[in-house]
């Protein structure tokens, strides 16, 4: 982005600057958060991009003593004589116009979400490429993010190799489960998922209260005959219940259930928690899943009266999840490396038989999205500026 400056002055009685740029747009900027993020090395610390002004210091009706400008810089004198300067690039990107802010708010977290069905092509990459080049991690990362689920292909079929995705984006999300899991059928099991039935649609881990956003999956062995894996886009399946009964989305997305997980693996461990299944950001978007009939506690905080209707609201959601329109069943091959948006997708397995061998293994381990994102914008910017 390069801005040019037209016009920059002090308005409102001098608790406003406003812009006039050569693009033929306007801006905006309160006085107050000027002096907020003055970019002098006395106000911020340029080493750690952290602000060093205390809130404490702040005037907050101070107004604008003096300003000048060239079409590249505005100059600040404040009331006490402190001096700042910022660079139009800098407030072009801040500007308080909606489009503006839409814009850098779509930059920052990547809000773009392709809705699927039973139509889906699952994106493949390399696994190997993943970890060695970056165009290819950020083409991983990305669709993740967007599409919700990419499928990796070659990866060796002995236990470690996720461990290796989990260093190419930083680190694994440690769980009383461990760093890693083994998908495996186990006597005295302590997770459904290490059984040979069949598992219903469901995230991973509601009894957190922070559920791990990602998933990776890695196919050690595979049986021959079952153990099919399900997915549906709960984003694209929320959206339809919102359309068909409003009153059973309302009710998923505004009655908090209890969700429970006792035992001992990592360590031993109670975990409680409290969730609306269908939870919703404060524009009414639906941000996550949280949905696990395993783990849903008998124990439910709601008045008697409400326990009905909203067991009738879960069995139209998930009796939409089965539906042949959106579910996408597929089998995973030795090899290969499943990871996706634990906040987003639902995902099941169908049963197969019990042998004298184990005879379907999966390595599993989570990430968190803050990883995730973390590593996707230090990519995208290397991508784009060809590193």
């Amino acid at each position: 982005m390069h801005c040019a400056m037209l016009k920059a002055e002090a308005v409102d009685g001098a608790h406003l600057m406003q812009i006039f740029w050569h693009d033929g747009t306007e801006s905006l900027y309160p006085a107050v958060w000027l002096r907020d993020n003055c970019q002098c090395s006395e106000c911020y610390l340029h080493s750690a991009k952290a602000r060093k002004l205390l809130l404490e210091a702040l005037d907050v009706n101070i107004r604008i003593k003096d300003l000048s400008f060239d079409r590249k810089k505005v100059y600040i004198t404040w009331p006490n004589e402190h001096y700042s300067e910022f660079e139009a690039n800098w407030l072009k990107k801040r500007c308080f116009s909606q489009q503006a802010r839409s814009r850098l708010q779509g930059e920052l977290f990547l809000p773009e979400c392709q809705y699927w069905g039973s139509e889906l092509q699952i994106p493949t990459l390399n696994f190997e490429d993943v970890l060695k080049e970056d165009e290819h991690t950020y083409k991983w990362l990305s669709s993740l993010k967007k599409v919700g689920i990419v499928r990796l292909t070659g990866a060796a079929d002995k236990c470690g190799e996720i461990t290796k995705l989990g260093k190419r984006i930083g680190f694994l999300y440690l769980t009383f489960y461990g760093h890693t899991w083994q998908v495996q059928d186990k006597i005295d099991a302590n997770n459904v998922a290490y059984t040979t039935g069949k598992l219903s649609f469901h995230t991973d881990y509601p009894a957190l209260h922070h559920p791990p956003g990602v998933q990776f999956l890695h196919c050690i062995k595979q049986t021959v005959t079952g153990g099919d894996s399900e997915i549906v886009d709960g984003f694209n399946v929320c959206q339809k219940l919102k359309e068909k009964n409003p009153q059973a989305f309302h009710t998923l997305s505004s009655t908090f259930v209890d969700f429970t997980d006792i035992g001992v693996d990592y360590c031993d461990f109670s975990v409680q928690s409290k969730h609306k299944i269908i939870e919703l950001d404060d524009k009414g978007q639906v941000v996550r899943i949280n949905f696990n009939n395993a783990t849903r506690d008998t124990v439910f905080d709601v008045p008697v009266e409400r326990v009905q209707p909203f067991y009738s609201a879960l069995k139209e959601f998930v009796d939409l999840m089965n539906s042949k329109e959106y579910k996408y069943t597929f089998k995973m091959n030795p090899g290969d490396v499943i990871t996706f948006d634990n906040w987003r997708l639902l995902h099941g397995r169908r049963s197969y038989e019990a042998g004298t061998e184990i005879s379907r293994h999966l390595e599993g381990a989570y990430a968190d999205w803050d990883v995730v994102m973390s590593r996707l914008r230090i990519l995208r910017q290397n991508v784009k500026n060809g590193n």
